[in-house]
């Protein structure tokens, strides 16, 4: 017997939960980032974006988008368009902010670097089984964005 392979197949029988702990994390950090880019949102938030190239009106951006896409994200709902999206926020985040000096200090962007990645993750693979995307985008056993992936559905 294939000890190996069975261990292996032991794993991927726990993809749909790993794909929820990922989603949970992320929605949990975004959402604690994104609150306070809402809640105070007030001039001295908004100068820190300025001082790094960006309007100071993207502070509210910034947070409607954290706030609503960790919603999303925990519920599992929209999640592919919802990790895109946020994917995106933070690669503009390292650009404008984190990436001070060379990009071999990459202990200046390390955190966002990670957040991006698990949210790209997201949105190629989807929320997986324990989700609300799954019932929803789910057609004949068959998810209606990717017929050959087996971890969307």
């Amino acid at each position: 017997m294939n000890r190996g392979g069975s261990f292996m197949k032991s794993l991927n029988s726990l993809q749909p939960l790993g794909l929820l702990v990922l989603r949970l994390s992320l929605g949990l950090i975004f959402f604690s980032h994104g609150y306070p880019k809402l809640a105070h949102s007030g001039a001295e938030m908004q100068d820190f974006f300025v001082q790094h190239g960006l309007p100071g009106y993207f502070v509210y951006i910034a947070g409607v988008l954290e706030v609503f896409g960790a919603i999303l994200l925990v519920l599992g709902l929209f999640t592919r368009a919802a990790a895109l999206l946020l994917a995106i926020e933070m690669g503009v985040a390292i650009w404008k902010v984190h990436s001070t000096g060379s990009y071999l200090a990459v202990h200046n962007y390390e955190f966002p670097l990670a957040v991006l990645a698990g949210s790209f993750a997201l949105a190629t693979v989807g929320a997986g089984l324990l989700s609300l995307d799954h019932p929803l985008l789910e057609r004949g056993g068959k998810s209606r964005f990717s017929r050959n992936s087996e971890l969307a559905r």
